[in-house]
């Protein structure tokens, strides 16, 4: 996709986990997630930090962490919506699309080109907002172009004892079969199950 494509369906992506995150109360914020490591509100803290650390990518920031670090909020909900705002329209700004992000969770040694960014952040965007939505025991189907667009990334996506370590951004790929549906494969090249749901997560824990 072309730098133009890629923040189009990245503000949809966003626009969806909004709508999902602003159903989400504060008894929620203690409820499992396909994160396993996570509960919904360690999940909306990590979702909040991680559009703030883009928005200052896009706009010129260099390979520092601090834009990175999450904070505590007393409205989650409040400040997961706000960030939203403000990635989309940091990406959305004349010139975004020729620039260089330096993403340091990634790598402090070189910048990516906005389109690889902006499709990191979309892949990110679209898997959260099945996270929430599934945490919240609701569904979430993206619409057809959207798939489209998300899988040739997620396939990208290199697997393999990365994805072993401590704060890996993906658990290790998940089996399909050949009628998987393509939004399927995509969930579960990035090591989550299309089948799980909080009932599941509790008998299993």
């Amino acid at each position: 996709m072309d730098v133009d494509e890629v923040r189009r369906w990245d503000r949809r992506a966003v626009q969806s986990s909004a709508e999902f995150v602003s159903q989400v109360t504060r008894d929620d914020l203690q409820r499992a997630t396909p994160c396993s490591e996570w509960t919904l509100g360690e999940l909306l803290a990590h979702m909040t930090v991680q559009h703030r650390g883009f928005a200052a990518a896009a706009a010129g920031g260099g390979p520092d962490l601090s834009n990175w670090r999450p904070h505590a909020s007393a409205d989650p909900v409040a400040a997961y919506r706000s960030a939203a705002g403000t990635v989309i329209e940091a990406f959305a700004r004349d010139g975004v699309g020729k620039r260089q992000f330096w993403l340091p969770e990634i790598s402090t040694e070189f910048p990516f080109p906005a389109a690889t960014a902006v499709g990191f952040h979309f892949l990110d965007y679209v898997v959260h907002s099945w996270d929430v939505a599934r945490s919240l025991g609701l569904d979430f189907a993206p619409e057809s172009g959207m798939v489209a667009a998300v899988l040739p990334i997620a396939r990208l996506v290199p697997d393999g004892a990365d994805r072993m370590r401590e704060g890996a951004a993906f658990a290790p790929g998940l089996p399909t079969g050949p009628d998987s549906a393509d939004f399927d494969v995509a969930l579960s090249l990035l090591g989550r199950s299309p089948h799980w749901h909080p009932e599941y997560e509790a008998g299993r824990v």
